[in-house]
């Protein structure tokens, strides 16, 4: 069952869809008065629902039944990432979302390549919000990630400050065979709890990123014996975290 995001409510039990989601519903899906589809709120709760009214503008649905499960990690993530090139960080986001992130941030490190004007950074917002809204459709998630606009590693630091555990992805970690920061690091945490992870970008984090990262209550950890590349490291974080948390209970 086809599943969306709704906000606009003209009645109890009732949710009006309009913009994309009404043209993907009636021009792409094709569905008609009486077809079902899944509704989530901002609340994060998600319904069954079943189309009973369709116009140019809005499609008007009506709750069967509300649904119990939910598909969101046990602990909040936040993916903090080196501007990487080309459509790399649109990876991450798409399969990050999938994987249960809450947030991402990109930031500007020293050896990012890519650099955003404000004009550039505000088209690519746009886009990457949505492409993290298409992916929670498809991932059956309540929740939207939030997508925040590039920041600096000053920004970064001051923000890791509201986060139960912080930690950055450090290849040269990984290169000494450091293997436990990061396991210590998931078992230090509860249920409800936050994690702020850095990685990278292509050329990796300097030793004075990390150096200042770590002055300020960032933990290093490597992730394994393989070095891994800016966009595939988030999704092993990831599947770690859900691996611990959700797998092993």
């Amino acid at each position: 069952m086809q599943r969306y995001f709704v906000k606009e409510s003209n009645s109890e039990g009732r949710f009006i869809i309009s913009g994309e989601d009404h043209h993907h519903i009636v021009r792409v899906m094709r569905m008609s008065v009486g077809n079902h589809i899944i509704c989530v709120i901002d609340d994060e709760r998600s319904a069954e629902c079943v189309i009973v009214k369709i116009t140019d503008e809005e499609i008007e649905v009506e709750v069967v039944q509300w649904l119990e499960s939910s598909s969101e990690l046990p602990i909040n993530v936040t993916i903090v990432s080196g501007l990487p090139k080309g459509d790399k960080l649109e990876w991450i986001i798409q399969k990050g979302t999938e994987l249960g992130a809450q947030t991402f941030i990109p930031f500007t490190s020293a050896r990012s390549i890519v650099k955003l004007d404000e004009k550039k950074a505000g088209k690519k917002l746009e886009r990457w919000q949505k492409i993290a809204k298409e992916a929670a459709e498809q991932a059956h998630r309540t929740v939207i990630p939030r997508v925040e606009s590039p920041k600096s590693l000053q920004a970064i630091i001051e923000h890791g400050r509201h986060f139960d555990v912080k930690c950055i992805a450090y290849e040269e970690k990984s290169k000494q065979g450091e293997a436990s920061a990061f396991k210590k690091a998931l078992s230090s945490l509860n249920k409800g709890q936050s994690l702020l992870i850095v990685f990278g970008p292509e050329g990796g984090l300097t030793a004075e990123e990390v150096t200042l990262m770590e002055k300020n209550g960032f933990v290093s950890c490597g992730l394994g014996p393989r070095i891994l590349r800016t966009e595939t490291a988030p999704l092993y974080v990831l599947s770690a975290v859900s691996y611990y948390f959700e797998l092993m209970e």
